[in-house]
């Protein structure tokens, strides 16, 4: 009975939370709406499997060093990380000190949690090297550009203006915000607006 109980405790579901059940309830529909309906698999598919891989329990995959440092609680590394943010050894106050901090400091205890032992997960490193950099959207655009099936455009040319009314309305929508900002009616951002365009 003790081994069953071992086994059970170390399978990760005894630390499934409410919100990750959700959002792996969310992924497998996805998947499933890609897979078995057809239905946008190229967008689907991929948002599905990545929900499905983050949201595993106590697998730690899209963790970063310093978050795995954090959901230890080893009480001598946090006192560390504490003691170089200037609060109190909890993991609250080390996490508010840490969104208030430098990008260099915050890089910082990254690498101190790295040479205490923790590695960041799979999902984590992806995350920096591919999206944080800039690549995988480029990549993403340049592959479904070069998926995409012009033959309804070429029999109808008309159909390009459509298109290029949608870009231009993309364009204007992003002049609009900034114009807002502009006058003072509403505080947006360069990024704000062009979120808003796309």
């Amino acid at each position: 009975m003790e081994s069953l109980n071992a086994l059970l405790q170390g399978m990760g579901l005894m630390h499934l939370g409410a919100g990750q059940a959700i959002m792996l309830l969310v992924s497998l529909l996805l998947l499933w709406l890609a897979i078995a309906k057809k239905f946008e698999p190229l967008l689907l598919l991929p948002i599905g499997f990545g929900g499905l891989l983050s949201n595993i329990p106590e697998a730690g995959m899209a963790l970063t060093a310093l978050e795995s440092l954090l959901a230890h609680h080893d009480a001598g590394q946090l006192a560390v990380i504490a003691a170089k943010l200037n609060c109190a050894p909890d993991v609250h106050a080390i996490k508010e000190a840490l969104a208030l901090a430098l990008p260099s400091v915050q890089s910082q205890m990254e690498n101190l949690a790295v040479d205490m032992g923790y590695t960041p997960g799979v999902l984590a490193l992806f995350y920096k090297v591919a999206i944080g950099s800039g690549v995988a959207p480029l990549v993403i655009f340049m592959g479904v550009g070069a998926m995409t099936d012009f033959g309804p455009l070429l029999a109808n040319p008309r159909t390009l203006l459509l298109g290029a009314a949608a870009q231009f309305g993309i364009f204007a929508t992003v002049l609009g915000a900034l114009t807002l900002n502009y006058f003072g009616l509403i505080s947006f951002t360069l990024p704000q607006a062009a979120a808003i365009g796309i």
